[in-house]
């Protein structure tokens, strides 16, 4: 089998999201912390060496280094014969909301948290900005997982594991009570999170946290 290894930092939702597909898939991988917070991957020399767009996750199979969580995603999906679409049909809608899902949701949920939670001194303007644009987005989610199990219907794909990742996180990093704000979504959270060997972020992976200012 491939041997994985994963470069992150524990707060990225788009390493989890690696990190848990492969475990889901019955995958190991040796953990690689990156000093994010450090700023290593605006470095020249981390971008000529690990990753030229300067973005954490990297997925090394078997010394082959990947990038852009969405098609290593489907490739895996592919590989294991696990979480992807099994008629064109399916694969359309799992494409459909993946794609939806990082231009809009974890794109604004990833920037919104790590400004709200990471960052000293966050200019309440943006993140005002921020939280209308991701209410809206919250609500088109929760209305779909109150109609629908899974993303696309009754089994779960990569694109609820892409959608999840950053939802996942504690309320006082994302600013959410979904149990209270999004009952939908909360319970969509559930059915997740009680899939045979699924695990949170914070327990797949390990390694130094960065300081909180919310």
């Amino acid at each position: 089998m491939p041997r994985y290894r994963l470069h992150y930092f524990p707060e990225s939702g788009n390493s989890y999201k690696l990190a848990l597909m492969l475990t889901l898939c019955g995958e190991t991988f040796e953990p690689v912390w990156t000093d994010f917070g450090g700023g290593v991957t605006r470095t020249a020399q981390w971008r000529a060496t690990v990753n030229e767009m300067g973005e954490i996750p990297v997925l090394e199979v078997d010394g082959e280094r990947r990038t852009q969580t969405a098609p290593i995603l489907l490739q895996l999906a592919e590989q294991y014969g696990k979480f992807g679409g099994e008629t064109p049909a399916e694969t359309f809608e799992l494409l459909r909301w993946l794609f939806w899902d990082n231009q809009k949701l974890s794109g604004y949920m990833a920037t919104y948290r790590f400004m709200r939670t990471f960052t000293p001194s966050a200019d309440p303007k943006v993140l005002k900005y921020f939280r209308a644009r991701l209410d809206d987005f919250l609500g088109i989610l929760d209305q779909h997982v109150g109609d629908n199990a899974f993303m696309i219907g009754a089994r779960p794909t990569v694109s609820d594991f892409s959608m999840m990742a950053y939802l996942h996180y504690p309320g006082d990093e994302t600013g959410y009570d979904f149990a209270t704000s999004h009952p939908n979504i909360s319970a969509w959270l559930g059915r997740i999170a009680a899939l045979p060997g699924w695990k949170s972020a914070y327990d797949l992976l390990p390694g130094p946290r960065l300081k909180h200012y919310a």
